[in-house]
């Protein structure tokens, strides 16, 4: 059987797990190849840090250049984070006549377009499968399975860590505050965890998807986004009580005035697919004009699971399979046919819960509806229970579910409210989809 040589460039988490399966299943993954693979080298710029595998002597290096400058080397999972070095590197892999697996989404929704023309120029191909939701084979899925499809939305819960602190927060009762702690304690959030709370980390993902289902070129940074850190436990309750549970969800939807694009923490109905998404989990649900509904459900992070798609790409790489995808699809090309326009998000309707703390006196209900009537949004349903005469000396919450509205509708009527001598500083605004 004839040999065919690889190597790994970051060796965290994901890295070790990518050598594990590689060197423990290399005879069921040399059979699927064809030939026998061999793991020949990893890089990484600590090589006395503890990891839980143990490479043959000789494997792992600090230096890069053992890779970029090794002409049988044919394949490199490239698992570094943020932009760069990862960049200056991966046009170096590419440019020494090697193909990438990467798992950067980071990379990919920033750089994408100049990654894969350089790649096309060099008759070279990028894998990404791992950069979007983990295990969940959803670029697979858009990209080849579902081709005969116009998709019409996409609707997923992209991060893992911010769907482990809702969870925590709805089934746990817990502060927002102390359910990121647990999900540090866990491993599931860094110890900076903004990207993930933020929304920024889903944005980045959904850029990606809206590309490969609707050859949307849109900067992520453009993408409407709300994170999770805007949500209290109050809210979780009061989302329980109307019959909803809060996700964080990212949203691409084709529609006659474009596409439709946004991040923000969602009240979704109990028993929808989504609803039921718990802990670290992540789901896709995928609209087609012909198949309809697909759901997707699976870890969307994790060492094993995120190896998993990876080496799945380094053998659809060395099959040959990852080659032609490539080569027709022409994914962030010029030559791909029009792609379709983001639509202005301030003209993106939709159904919002609103909550507010307000003076407990007369009038101050009919202050908040007023502005809302002036700006089109009707009151679908008002929350407010009733407390006990020396509770009644402060602030009150007041939460308010909507008809349709646009966003620029609500965004000015927020503004406007936010002004008012009776509303304290702090309104909560979500989304709602049923």
């Amino acid at each position: 059987m004839d040999t065919v040589k690889v190597a790994i460039i970051g060796f965290g988490t994901i890295g070790s797990g990518v050598a594990r399966i590689l060197l423990e299943s290399n005879e069921r993954i040399s059979r699927e190849v064809g030939k026998k693979v061999e793991l020949v080298q990893v890089v990484d710029p600590d090589i006395n840090r503890a990891r839980n595998i143990e490479l043959p002597p000789g494997m792992l290096t600090p230096d890069v250049a053992k890779v970029i400058d090794n002409p049988e080397i044919k394949a490199v999972v490239q698992l570094i984070g943020g932009i760069e070095p990862d960049r200056t590197i991966m046009l170096k892999v590419l440019q020494s006549g090697k193909d990438v697996i990467t798992a950067n989404k980071a990379l990919l929704a920033q750089c994408g377009p100049e990654l894969f023309a350089a790649a096309r120029s060099l008759g070279r191909s990028i894998a990404f499968e791992a950069a979007v939701a983990g295990g969940i084979p959803i670029i697979a899925a858009i990209n080849e399975s579902l081709l005969a499809n116009q998709i019409q939305s996409i609707h997923g819960i992209l991060n893992g860590t911010s769907n482990f602190i809702l969870t925590q927060m709805e089934e746990q009762d817990a502060s927002y505050g102390d359910a990121v702690a647990e999900a540090q304690r866990r491993g599931y959030a860094e110890a900076n965890p903004a990207m993930d709370v933020d929304g920024s980390d889903a944005a980045q993902k959904l850029a990606i998807l809206a590309h490969l289902a609707f050859g949307a070129r849109v900067n992520w940074k453009d993408i409407p986004r709300i994170g999770i850190d805007t949500v209290h436990v109050t809210d979780m309750r009061y989302a329980r009580e109307l019959g909803y549970s809060i996700k964080l969800l990212a949203m691409a939807e084709l529609v006659p005035e474009g596409l439709e694009l946004y991040v923000s923490p969602t009240l979704v109905r109990h028993g929808s697919p989504l609803a039921e998404v718990r802990g670290a989990y992540n789901a896709i649900r995928v609209v087609g004009d012909a198949v309809g509904r697909v759901f997707f459900h699976g870890l969307g992070a994790g060492q094993m699971p995120t190896a998993s798609a990876v080496v799945a790409d380094l053998i659809g790489t060395l099959v040959g399979r990852t080659a032609i995808t490539f080569r027709t699809r022409k994914l962030w090309s010029e030559d791909r046919e029009a792609p379709v326009a983001a639509r202005d998000p301030l003209k993106i309707p939709g159904r919002f819960y609103l909550r507010f703390n307000v003076e407990d006196r007369p009038g101050v209900m009919a202050e908040i509806a007023g502005i809302l009537g002036r700006h089109d949004i009707s009151i679908s349903s008002v929350i407010q229970h009733e407390t006990a005469e020396e509770e009644n000396r402060g602030a009150v919450p007041l939460v308010i579910m909507t008809h349709l509205a646009s966003e620029g509708s609500m965004s000015g009527a927020m503004k406007e409210i936010g002004g008012l001598a009776s509303v304290v500083p702090g309104i909560v605004r979500m989304r709602v989809r049923n």
